[in-house]
């Protein structure tokens, strides 16, 4: 296996439903009327949604934002998910999964696919969300310095010198 990840999705009416709310697929294939899998190459960011019902009424929200891990890069396992994924984001709950997508649908406002905005990002909104506060506002300035810092590489850390002679 050379990387990235595989989703298997669900659909069965009114009781199970998993789906992808963003990313780019590399391959899908339809597996039944219900059921099919997802691929997603590495490096590759997707929101991956599941929902589930009981007879009273929602049993289960989540909403997972992972990156598709490259060969031999740590990831955490997501059920559903194989291998699994760098976690940019993980939340129960309709009222936050709600907000979340809300916050997706805001980004796409901005023609931005939300697949291409800052991971950090996406860090952010979850520690602000599972603290019951308020993220701040993804901008088109915010992913603008995102881009550029893509386009260069990190500089490498220097050993300080010391010049000879010198007392300390």
């Amino acid at each position: 296996m050379s990387g990235g990840a595989t989703v298997e999705l669900v659909w069965i009416k009114k009781q199970i439903e998993h789906w992808i709310r963003f990313g780019r697929l590399a391959r899908t294939t339809i597996q039944s009327r219900s059921r099919s899998t997802v691929n997603f190459d590495p490096g590759a960011v997707f929101a991956f949604i599941r929902w589930q019902a009981n007879d009273f009424g929602t049993a289960q929200s989540r909403i997972d934002i992972l990156r598709a891990p490259g060969l031999g890069e740590p990831y955490a396992t997501v059920p559903h998910v194989t291998p699994g994924g760098d976690s940019l984001l993980r939340l129960s709950g309709w009222p936050k999964v709600e907000r979340v997508l809300q916050i997706v649908d805001a980004i796409e406002a901005l023609r931005i696919d939300p697949a291409d905005a800052a991971p950090d990002y996406w860090r952010h909104v979850h520690n602000r969300l599972s603290a019951g506060l308020e993220p701040r506002v993804y901008t088109a300035a915010q992913h603008r310095a995102w881009l550029l810092r893509q386009t260069f590489p990190p500089v490498p850390k220097t050993q300080p010198t010391t010049s000879a002679g010198s007392a300390s």
